[in-house]
């Protein structure tokens, strides 16, 4: 189990993230661009962005702990992570995971 407290800590370790209200929640971004993981407090969960590739993965561990967001962008690898049941050193891959493919995305947009 992890303490919402210590999710928000392992995504602000990560380099240039910052903390922002996104709807109410607190995100969680890198470079003021790109959102890698979410809280949701009421529901003791978080989303992390993922490719559909680590989604999979990280699914196939156990889909009662990280499975797909039920609507569109759960298609996109938005994927719930459930606080209560995780162990920290899956949430922390789970959350530097997401924080890697925000961090590419940025770079390959500021290329073009």
């Amino acid at each position: 189990m992890v303490e919402l407290e210590t999710a928000r800590k392992i995504a602000l370790s990560q380099r240039e993230a910052e903390e922002f209200d996104h709807f109410g929640r607190p995100a969680f971004r890198i470079k003021k661009k790109r959102v890698f993981a979410t809280l949701w407090p009421k529901e003791n969960r978080m989303m992390v962005k993922l490719s559909l590739i680590d989604q999979s993965v990280f699914g196939s561990f156990d889909p009662n702990i990280f499975y797909p967001v039920p609507n569109k962008w759960g298609l996109k690898g938005a994927t719930f992570v459930e606080l209560s049941k995780v162990r920290q050193d899956m949430l922390e891959d789970a959350i530097h995971t997401a924080w890697e493919t925000a961090n590419l995305k940025t770079i390959k947009s500021s290329k073009s």
